[in-house]
């Protein structure tokens, strides 16, 4: 719901990084592999209860995962690109919870496994109707840069991202946070699926 606006809020500043990286010979695949690493590291130190650290390392994966398309920007997109870019995304958004499991599976687990299966609803929706409205050649409007459709709802990387640094920030609360935002996964795989229903007709 908040990704076109901080978009648009970051972009200047993920240009200005990326053209920086570029410079340095750095390639957005690369940029990718790196956030990605980044963010497990952030996961691994979240399940040793190092949640400061973990915070920190989460937000700075997020960045690169914002630079990794403005590198591909400044020179050409690839389809390969776009797959590293969303494969590892989902993989990262899927260690958070998991970490938080492994950090107190007395408390934490249950509510992990029902993010996880929410994620499984978001991840699936947004996949299926972007393969399909490849194939019928169809174009984002809010999202043109995206290298597939972008089918926003509720719950998009923003919206994970600032739940994410709450529950580093209050990891007691983990259970409380992952149910509720579960919860705001489900209407997103429902508008999602009203959505594909609406504009993918027989």
């Amino acid at each position: 719901m908040l990704d076109r606006y901080a978009l648009a809020l970051l972009r200047p500043a993920m240009q200005a990084g990326a053209r920086e990286l570029a410079r340095l010979g750095l390639s957005a695949d690369q940029a990718s592999w790196i956030g990605f690493g980044i963010g497990v590291a952030g996961a691994l130190c979240i399940a040793r209860q190092q949640f400061v650290a973990g915070l920190v390392l989460l937000l700075a994966s997020r960045v690169f995962d914002g630079l990794d398309g403005a590198l591909a920007r400044l020179t050409q997109p690839t389809d390969r690109g776009a797959f590293l870019d969303i494969t590892l995304d989902f993989l990262f958004y899927a260690s958070i919870p998991l970490a938080f499991a492994l950090a107190d599976p007395a408390a934490n687990a249950l509510a992990a496994a029902v993010l996880l299966a929410a994620f499984v609803g978001t991840g699936s929706t947004f996949l299926a109707y972007a393969a399909l409205a490849a194939q019928r050649g169809q174009k984002s409007v809010a999202y043109p840069t995206k290298g597939l459709y972008y089918l926003g709802g509720l719950t998009e990387a923003t919206e994970t991202i600032a739940c994410f640094a709450l529950m580093c920030l209050w990891p007691g609360h983990f259970a409380a946070l992952a149910f509720g935002f579960a919860g705001l996964c489900v209407l997103t795989i429902a508008t999602r699926l009203w959505a594909g229903w609406r504009g993918l007709p027989p």
